[in-house]
């Protein structure tokens, strides 16, 4: 009986990272996430440079605003990810604040 605890409770328990993990990575697409990773990318994305066109001046970020602003969340937040992942910059969490 012992033989068969062990590996049953170790397959629950890897089944339940999975799902706490899936559920994590899903965040449905809203304004407010859209707003956030906007927000990230205008402070983290940009350069430092004089006449810098990174930032809130990049025109595939003004693209995404004017998605979100018509409240095609999911496309805004697909171009916007797409540019941080292009910057080699990391994807933040929904708990992101700045």
């Amino acid at each position: 009986m012992h033989s068969l605890l062990v590996p049953s409770i170790f397959l629950l328990l890897i089944a339940a990272a999975m799902a706490a993990s899936a559920a994590f990575a899903q965040v449905p697409p809203s304004k407010a996430r859209c707003d956030q990773l906007i927000k990230y990318f205008d402070y983290y994305g940009q350069s430092r440079g004089e006449g810098s066109t990174d930032g809130a001046r990049n025109m595939i970020r003004i693209g995404a605003r004017s998605d979100c602003d018509k409240g095609d969340y999911g496309t805004g937040i697909a171009i916007v990810e797409k540019l941080l992942r292009d910057k080699k910059m990391g994807i933040p969490g929904p708990d992101w604040k700045r």
